[in-house]
C-alpha cells in the first residue's frame, strides 16, 4: 500500500515538474512603451505629411495677402488674372500678341521681348502686346485644377475679355513655351501665330527616342536629374525634396552658376537687374505656382508635342516659330532640333554661342517679332 501511495505521488510530482509556467501579465512599462511608440509613429507621419506640404497661399487681396496692384479680368470659373500691357493702344493696334512667362516669373517679365525691342518696329507693325502673371504667380489667383488645356482656355478668356479679336498671336519663353505648344493644341482657330522660346522639354514625352532623351538628360546636373525625377514619378514631394538640407534641389532655385552658358552669364547682369524691381512679386502668394510647374512641366502630359499635327493646314508655311540656342544648358539642343524635325511645319531658328538667355540680346526681339508679323 505504501509503494502504491509512493508511486502515485511520484507520478503526481512529475506531472507538476513538466506542467508549463503561467505567463506573466504584461507589466505597466510595457504598456507604457507601446504607447509611446504608437505616439512617435503618429508624429512622425504627421511631420513628414506636413514636410511635403508648402505654407498656405496668401491670396491677393485676401485680409492676409498681398495686395491687388495691377488690373485684373475674373475668368469664368471665378479666378482673376494680372495682367500688363505694352505697345501700342489697344484700339489701335494691328498686331495683338500675348506674352506667357516662363517658371519662377511673372507678367513682369515680358522684358525679356520689350526691353530691347525697337520702338520703331512697335510703332510701325503698330504691336499690342500683353502679358499676364500665370495661375499662382503674381497677382493671379492659383488654379487647384492646373492643367496645359486649362492654361490654353485661360488665355483664350483672357483675350476675349481684352477684345483682342477672333485672332491674336501667342509668344511663350521657356516653360511659357510649354504652354504654346498647348494652344497649338487647343485653341489653333485662335491663333494667328505662335513663337516657341527656348521651350522647355520634357524627357518623358514618349515621342523621344529613349536613347536622345536619356543622354539629354545625362547632360543636366546630377542634382537637376534627382529633382526632375522626383517632379515627373513623386512630384506631391516637390517642396519637401527643394527645401530639406540633405541634397541639393533643383539648381535653377538657387541660382546655381553652372546651369549658365558663356552668354548667360555675360547677360546674367542684365536680367537681374530687369528683375530687380519685381523679383518679390513673383512668389508673393506663396510657392506652389513653382512646385505646380515642376509637376506638370515635367509630369505625364495630356498629349505629346511631338505628334502635334499641322494646326494651319490650308497655310503652306504656318506661321509657327521655334527659337532654340545651341549652347542652352538647360533645354539641350539635340532634342528640340529633334522636335524640329518631326514637325516640318515648324520654322525652326537655331542660334550658334547662344544660351538660354538669348532674348534678352540686343537685336534678338527685333528678329523675333520681324519673322512672326507680317
Amino acid at each position: 500500500m505504501a509503494a502504491g501511495t509512493s508511486r502515485k505521488i511520484s507520478a503526481a510530482s512529475a506531472r507538476a515538474h513538466t506542467r508549463k509556467p503561467k505567463p506573466k501579465a504584461p507589466s505597466k512599462f510595457a504598456g507604457i512603451f507601446k504607447k509611446l511608440l504608437l505616439i512617435c509613429f503618429v508624429g512622425f507621419l504627421a511631420w513628414a505629411y506636413q514636410a511635403t506640404r508648402p505654407p498656405p497661399l496668401k491670396r491677393c487681396g485676401s485680409t492676409d495677402g498681398p495686395p491687388i496692384t495691377a488690373p485684373r479680368v475674373q475668368l469664368k470659373d471665378g479666378r482673376y488674372l494680372a495682367y500688363k500691357e505694352f505697345g501700342v493702344p489697344k484700339d489701335k493696334a494691328k498686331h495683338k500678341l500675348v506674352f506667357v512667362h516662363g517658371f519662377g516669373c511673372c507678367r513682369h517679365d515680358v522684358t525679356s521681348l520689350t526691353a530691347s525691342l525697337s520702338p520703331d518696329i512697335v510703332e510701325s507693325k503698330r504691336i499690342y502686346i500683353v502679358s499676364f502673371d500665370r495661375p499662382g504667380y503674381g497677382e493671379s489667383d492659383p488654379d487647384t485644377t492646373p492643367s496645359f488645356k486649362n492654361m490654353a482656355f485661360d488665355i483664350q478668356e483672357l483675350a476675349d475679355q481684352l477684345e483682342l479679336g477672333s485672332k491674336f498671336y501667342v509668344i511663350g519663353f521657356s516653360m511659357g513655351g510649354q504652354i504654346v505648344w498647348s494652344c497649338l493644341k487647343y485653341i489653333p482657330h485662335r491663333l494667328a501665330g505662335a513663337a516657341l522660346i527656348a521651350p522647355v522639354i520634357n524627357y518623358w514625352w514618349s515621342g523621344l527616342p529613349s536613347n536622345l532623351s536619356a543622354e539629354a538628360f545625362k547632360q543636366q546636373l546630377p542634382q537637376d536629374q534627382w529633382a526632375l525625377r522626383v517632379a515627373h514619378h513623386t512630384p506631391w514631394l516637390n517642396y519637401w525634396w527643394n527645401t530639406q538640407k540633405l541634397f541639393p534641389g533643383l539648381s535653377l532655385l538657387f541660382g546655381d552658376p553652372r546651369v549658365l552658358s558663356q552668354q548667360d552669364a555675360e547677360l546674367r547682369s542684365r536680367v537681374l537687374s530687369l528683375r530687380e524691381g519685381h523679383l518679390a512679386q513673383i512668389t508673393q502668394q506663396g510657392f506652389h505656382a513653382i512646385y505646380r510647374d515642376l509637376a506638370i512641366g515635367f509630369g505625364t502630359w495630356e498629349f505629346d508635342p511631338t505628334d502635334l499635327k499641322n494646326p494651319f493646314p490650308e497655310s503652306e508655311r504656318p506661321n509657327v516659330h521655334l527659337w532654340q540656342g545651341d549652347e542652352d544648358r538647360l533645354v539641350p539642343v539635340e532634342l528640340q532640333r529633334y522636335i524640329a524635325r518631326q514637325l516640318p511645319w515648324i520654322q525652326y531658328h537655331e542660334l550658334p554661342g547662344a544660351g538660354h538667355y538669348f532674348p534678352y540680346s540686343d537685336g534678338v526681339p527685333d528678329s523675333i517679332i520681324q519673322a512672326l508679323l507680317p
